[in-house]
């Protein structure tokens, strides 16, 4: 039987004593992090949680989701009387509500809210109601309409603005984690949390109630279970988190 050698090192895993380790420079971190320049689109996904929006013109943003901008950018947040005094009604409700930012110029805008993951949308001559809390960013030649719901029990779920959009263009969704849509037959209802709710169909009309039994398994900021409910034939999406927050008009 022959003699019985110890298996070599593995030299691509063994870093000299006081030598670089080439995983970790500085380098390696600027190409494992820099920016892609794709410029097939105005929105682009730079990460699941980045949006890169390639400007040439003008775009409407959440306000305050811009963490950096490269080249000829400006902003200007929408005014409370832009949109009509129905909206400023809307703003004056309260601390919370929906507000948008207009870029303008020419560069590449990076939006990100929170760290949630981004849905790139194509709408097709479609409408959809998104969340408050979830839009991100649309393109300026949809039509859209801040729409106030005026149930009790909404306000203390939390959830008290949508944004109606309309259209044939882009638009960016944002949800805590992996969404779930839910395809809604006409012969059987869906119920969901309005904390989880991020988008529907333009053509479903919730249904807000409120189930004491529940207490607070569902909309936990309340004493009570407050609930959505859809019927239509239609989709709508949820995500695996409560949030509560709104974006307040004051930012």
């Amino acid at each position: 039987m022959g003699a019985l050698h110890a298996p070599a090192p593995d030299k691509s895993i063994s870093t000299p004593p006081g030598a670089a380790d080439a995983r970790f420079t500085l380098d390696a971190s600027v190409q494992k992090t820099i920016e892609r320049e794709l410029r097939q689109g105005l929105f682009e996904l730079e990460s699941e949680r980045i949006l890169d929006i390639n400007l040439n013109g003008e775009v409407w943003t959440k306000t305050g989701a811009m963490v950096a901008y490269t080249g000829q950018v400006k902003f200007f947040r929408e005014k409370l009387l832009e949109r009509g005094l129905g909206d400023l009604l809307k703003s004056a409700v309260g601390e919370e509500g929906v507000r948008l930012a207009k870029a303008t110029g020419n560069g590449s805008e990076f939006c990100a809210d929170t760290g949630k993951k981004i849905t790139i949308l194509q709408l097709q001559n479609e409408a959809v109601f998104v969340n408050g809390n979830d839009l991100l960013a649309l393109e300026p030649t949809l039509q859209y309409d801040v729409q106030m719901t005026m149930e009790i029990a909404t306000i203390a779920a939390g959830g008290l603005f949508n944004i109606r959009i309309e259209g044939t263009r882009l638009i960016a969704v944002t949800s805590h984690y992996d969404p779930l849509t839910l395809l809604v037959p006409s012969d059987t209802p869906a119920t969901t949390d309005p904390n989880a709710t991020v988008m529907w169909s333009g053509g479903l009309t919730p249904k807000f109630k409120t189930d004491m039994h529940l207490k607070t398994f569902i909309g936990r900021g309340s004493g009570e279970s407050v609930q959505m409910a859809f019927q239509g034939d239609r989709f709508v999406v949820v995500q695996p988190y409560e949030e509560v927050l709104l974006q307040s008009t004051s930012n």
